[in-house]
This record gives structure tokens, C-alpha cells and sequence, in this order.
């Protein structure tokens, strides 16, 4: 265990917030609720963005930018849109400062007519901003994501899980069919599915969300739900179906081929840097972050051994041969030749922070001409011939890639439960965690008693599995289908 990481089963919470700080992801800013994101995790944010985005374009997205600001009656003419963003909301009320004697205080005659309202999410203000670019079916698909940050007033903060400020991407097109934007909303998801599962190696359920959990102001909501080591449910993304209610809401209509007015369809779907604490809870053990090497800032870090200036110049000469080899094959790689840190602080500073494969030389393998390879996810080491290095390496970034999904994805179906009866419910919940299946009779009452009773929520309505009707395990009225109830962050 690493002298600064608490142990995941001493302290969870605590072990994650040390991660993320010996790690040098991120750290508290002064402002409260709000965080600074350091280099080795924006560089991972970077590497997520550069794949999704190439996602996106691939579907036949553009990306657009919209102002930061919200005029305060957009937000009214969605009722529940405003709803259910009033109470995070922040509001900007005056434009200008006044120097006084102590420093500076609000120009009390700067009051604007209008308040604005930081973006907490965008449909209000691109809906109006469609309104002008929509006038025939001609115009239509239009398919727009945005890259920005948003704000959210949340009272209780945690990095990249929860906080006031983040980093996310929001997509938010139109469509002249109800299908086309059903279809839409579903591709959007697969699209995240694929993402988080074959770059993050973090499995998924795919589902739709009840009534009292789904986006405010959308007819259907549809989810990607991962679970975290601490049995824990974590919502990685959502797709929503919004159906015609900002269309209607900002009078956006076109003339369709039959000459006929009517309004358009909606979608919108987003993920967030919160899939970087996902990704943290997921693979990290007490020693530190583990990366999947698909997205990890540096794959391969290679520490050079020396004890003489001889000895320095015949191993660096040896380790930039290999760097360069490495780097031609398209593999990010570092070669660690500072001075001034031993070798034994490299080894455990790349271990903290994830690295997934490093390569030690010494001079006795420059004379034999080999190189100790070692995997972060098993700790597992080995000496391999230098003319096998690169090939190595390859399959071995593979190989971790592979292994982190499959011991998550064991991990997972170790912690999902089916039960049918409250009482089990409760002592599973209580005793285990995890993913638990079970019926629901499908009312918001019967949802609301047990999330009030037990803090547990129906993660979601799974899209695939078994779909037999049962009995709701509270009342015992009629259940459609089992779903997934869960603990979450």
C-alpha cells in the first residue's frame, strides 16, 4: 500500500479523494465546491474528449458553441425543464463592480432587466437559438454537440464526482420524425456504451430511467449504469428522447414535404469529467490509479538505471533507441532521465499514477541487451530480449486493457443480487450492496417508499435480460419486469 493512499477498506471515501491527489489529478480550488483539474488529469480528460469527439463526428455530429449565459425567461417556458433546474441555478443579477475605501462591492445601479443564469444545461438557449435555423424538413437533421462546463449549485462536492463547475459534452439535435430522434437517442447511447466499455474497460447496463429519475423536461431518459468497487451504483451517461416539448416551448417548427406545418423532435445526451472519478473507483487498488492503457496519458515509461557518467551515457543512449522505436509505433512513451530522483521514487510515483507498463534499464541489461518489463494492473515483471521489447509491449497494453475489463466485469456480476421479497431486499442492501434485480410495481409511491426507507434508487429499467413479469416485492400488485436497485453516487 502506498505511504499516503488509505486502504479501500479502512476508508472508501478517503481512499479515492487520496488518489486523486497523489495522483496529481485534481485538487480544491478557493472557490468552494469547484476544482482545479492538474495536468496528468486534464491529459486524461483530453484523451477521453479526442476519442469521443472522433465518435461523434463518425455519427455525423459537428460541434457548435453556445453562450455561457441564459436569459432567466428561456428557462421559464419549459415548466419542467425550470422545474427541475431552479434550485442549482446561479444567477447573475448585476454587471459591474465599484471601487470603495475597503476594496470592491456590487455597483448597486448595475442591476440588469433581465437575470442571467449560468448554464446548468443548454436546451433553453439553442432551442431558441433553432427556432432561426429551422424552416423546412431541408434543414433537418440537424446534429450539434458542444464541449463546455457548466454549473451546478451543489451543496455537497466531491472531485469529479460531484461539483459546482464541470467539464462535460452535450449533444442536442432535431429531427423532423419522432423515429428519427428515437433513433437517435438509442445510437447516442451505444455510442457511450462503447466508449466507457471499450476504452474505459468499465462494464455498463443499458436502461431507461423511471418517471421521477429522468431528465427534466424529456419523455424518456436512457442511461449507462457502472458499478464502482465499493458496491455502489454510478450514472456514466444519458441519452434523452425530449420529444417535441422545447420544440413547442420555443415555437420551433418547419414546413414538412406535404407542405404542412409542424413542430420538430429532440434529443439530447451528455457525459461528463465525472466519468474520470468513475474510471479512478473502478480499476484503482491501495497503491494507486491503474489506467486502461487506451486512454492513459503515458502508456510506457521507461526508467533508465546508472551509477557513473560511463554508465549514464551507454544506458541513455541504449533507452533513446528504445523510445524512439516505441514512439514510431504509436505508443505514448516517457523516458525518465532526471537526475534528481532515484530510481525507487520514479518506480513508486509512476505507480500512483497509473502508468500501465514501465520498462527499467540498467547497465548490465544494456550488455546483455535486454530490459525488465513490468504491468501495473498485476505487478508482474519480467526480463525480455530488446529485439522482443516493442512486441511486447503491444500485446501487453492489450492484455492490461483486456484484463481490466474482465476483472471488473467479474467483480460486477459478483455483486448483483436478485431477490424478491423486501426483507431480502433490505438485508442485501445492507450486507452485500451492489446491483440488486427485483420487481417494482411500477408507481412512483412504491419508488419513493423504498429510496426514503433503504437510500436506495432504481438505477434504472434494464433494456436487455430477462424480461418476465412478476410481483412488485413491497406491495405485491403486478411487475412488468425486474429492475436494478442500487446505492449510488
Amino acid at each position: 500500500m502506498a505511504k499516503n493512499i488509505t486502504s479501500r477498506d479502512k476508508d472508501y471515501a478517503q481512499w479515492y479523494l487520496d488518489i486523486v491527489k497523489e495522483a496529481k489529478l485534481a485538487e480544491h480550488s478557493p472557490v468552494r465546491g469547484c476544482m482545479v483539474i492538474r495536468p496528468n488529469g486534464f491529459a486524461l480528460w483530453e484523451n477521453m474528449k479526442s476519442v469521443l469527439d472522433g465518435m461523434f463526428k463518425d455519427t455525423g455530429h459537428e460541434n457548435a458553441y453556445f453562450p455561457l449565459f441564459i436569459p432567466k425567461s428561456f428557462l421559464s417556458k419549459e415548466a419542467q425543464h425550470v422545474e427541475g433546474f431552479a434550485k442549482e441555478c446561479a444567477v447573475i443579477t448585476h454587471s459591474r463592480l465599484a471601487s470603495t475605501e475597503d476594496g470592491v462591492e456590487v455597483d448597486p445601479t448595475s442591476k440588469l432587466e433581465e437575470e442571467l443564469i449560468v448554464r446548468p444545461t443548454s436546451e433553453t438557449i439553442i432551442w431558441d437559438t433553432y427556432k432561426n435555423w429551422i424552416q423546412s424538413y431541408r434543414d433537418l437533421p440537424i446534429l450539434i454537440n458542444q464541449w463546455a462546463n457548466v454549473v451546478r449549485w451543489e451543496m455537497r462536492t466531491r472531485l469529479f464526482l460531484r461539483t459546482m463547475e464541470f467539464l462535460w459534452q452535450e449533444g442536442h439535435t432535431a429531427h423532423a420524425t419522432k423515429q428519427e430522434a428515437v433513433d437517435e437517442t438509442i445510437q447516442m447511447l451505444n455510442v457511450y456504451r462503447d466508449f466507457v466499455e471499450n476504452y474505459m474497460a468499465v462494464p455498463v447496463i443499458t436502461g431507461v430511467k423511471t418517471e421521477s429519475e429522468r431528465f427534466a423536461g424529456a419523455e424518456d431518459t436512457y442511461c449507462i449504469e457502472a458499478l464502482m468497487q465499493d458496491g455502489k451504483a454510478l450514472q456514466a451517461g444519458t441519452s434523452h428522447f425530449l420529444g417535441q416539448n422545447f420544440a413547442k416551448a420555443f415555437d420551433v417548427t418547419f414546413q414538412d414535404k406535404d407542405s404542412t406545418v409542424k413542430h420538430v423532435w429532440a434529443t439530447s445526451w451528455g457525459v461528463s469529467t465525472r466519468l474520470i472519478g468513475g474510471l479512478i473507483m473502478t480499476h484503482s487498488d491501495d497503491d494507486g490509479l491503474v489506467l486502461p492503457p487506451k486512454l492513459a496519458p503515458v502508456q510506457v515509461v521507461i526508467v533508465p538505471i546508472w551509477k557513473n557518467d560511463e554508465q549514464k551515457a551507454a544506458v541513455t543512449e541504449y533507452g533513446d533507441k528504445l523510445l524512439q522505436e516505441l514512439k514510431s509505433a504509436g505508443i505514448r512513451v516517457r523516458f525518465d532521465d532526471r537526475d534528481n530522483y532515484k530510481p525507487g521514487w520514479k518506480f513508486n510515483q509512476y505507480e500512483v499514477e497509473g502508468v500501465p507498463v514501465r520498462i527499467t534499464i540498467g547497465p548490465r541489461d544494456v550488455e546483455n541487451n535486454k530490459a525488465e518489463v513490468a504491468r501495473r494492473d498485476t505487478k508482474t515483471k519480467e526480463l525480455s530480449e530488446r529485439t522482443e521489447i516493442l512486441a511486447k509491449v503491444t500485446n501487453l497494453l492489450e492484455e492490461i486493457q483486456s484484463n481490466l475489463f474482465e476483472t471488473a466485469k467479474s467483480r460486477r456480476e459478483a455483486m448483483t443480487h436478485t431477490v424478491d421479497t423486501y426483507e431480502e431486499f433490505k438485508q442485501v442492501l445492507e450486507e452485500k450492496g451492489g446491483f440488486i434485480y427485483a420487481h417494482w410495481d411500477g408507481t412512483p409511491e412504491t419508488e419513493e417508499k423504498v429510496k426514503t426507507e433503504t437510500k436506495a434508487t432504481i438505477r434504472c429499467i434494464p433494456l436487455e435480460g430477462d424480461k418476465t413479469p412478476g410481483t412488485c416485492m413491497v406491495t405485491g400488485n403486478p411487475s412488468a419486469q425486474r429492475v436494478i436497485f442500487a446505492k449510488a453516487y
